[in-house]
């Protein structure tokens, strides 16, 4: 039992250690931020997904979503940096949403683009959708759940708790941590994507707009509390928006 608790204690202190020598910084918000996996092997996970969900999708054909989103995303990419090899998608798809996968892999389902209605509303959500790669998200909530399930084996051991007891005590973690995690790193992509989008020359008030658009087409849908949600409610994105106009504006300079 002596011999079990301090290698619990050892492998705990090991995961202290990595996740310190792990530490990165975001780009425009300076926010530390630990990332166990290399920045290749997050890469290689999100090629991989990329495939395997457009080998499942109806990809467009249609040159002209497609070239309105590579000309948007081209330019965002442009003033995002961070050396990635970036694609983009357009999935025939009802579902108003767009997403990015490690590696700089986006798509954008049709169904968001009546709502985004043009090139500065769909800039507000590539800014975002281009935020989460050059932030590393994905890797960091990889990390973040790792540490977390490292975390309760050892909290297990040394309490010398039950597999019942530290599966309980994971939901509580989930809950607690991981779900509030996943709305900040939402946020801050929208930090992020508004700042580039103004670099980029669109204009940052866009994305104020759009979400009080989807605001609109979101009403009279069912959706869990926004504490059980891995994202903020439209408000919440509205008036942090709001906040961060300020900042933006300043980098923004129509584009000639």
């Amino acid at each position: 039992m002596r011999a079990r608790h301090w290698l619990a204690v050892a492998s705990l202190l090991a995961l202290v250690v990595a996740a310190f020598a792990a530490c990165e910084t975001v780009p425009v918000t300076g926010r530390s931020q630990v990332n166990l996996l290399s920045e290749a092997e997050e890469s290689k996970l999100g090629a991989e997904a990329y495939q395997q969900i457009l080998a499942k999708s109806k990809v467009s054909a249609d040159p002209v979503p497609n070239d309105l989103v590579r000309r948007v995303g081209s330019r965002i990419t442009a003033v995002a940096g961070g050396g990635y090899q970036w694609e983009y998608r357009v999935i025939e798809d009802a579902q108003v949403n767009a997403f990015a996968l490690p590696g700089g892999k986006i798509a954008v389902y049709t169904g968001i683009l009546p709502i985004t209605r043009d090139e500065a509303g769909l800039a507000a959500v590539l800014g975002h959708e281009v935020a989460h790669v050059t932030a590393r998200h994905s890797g960091e909530r990889m990390s973040q759940q790792i540490a977390a399930q490292m975390g309760l084996g050892v909290l297990g051991s040394i309490l010398g708790a039950s597999p019942q007891s530290t599966e309980s005590l994971g939901s509580v973690v989930v809950g607690g941590l991981l779900l509030p995690f996943g709305r900040r790193q939402e946020s801050e992509a929208d930090h992020i994507g508004l700042i580039y989008m103004a670099k980029a020359g669109y204009d940052p008030r866009a994305a104020r707009d759009l979400w009080v658009r989807m605001a609109e087409a979101s009403k009279g849908r069912s959706r869990p509390p926004e504490f059980l949600s891995t994202h903020p409610s439209e408000e919440t994105r509205i008036r942090q928006i709001e906040g961060w106009l300020p900042e933006a504006l300043k980098h923004y300079r129509p584009a000639s």
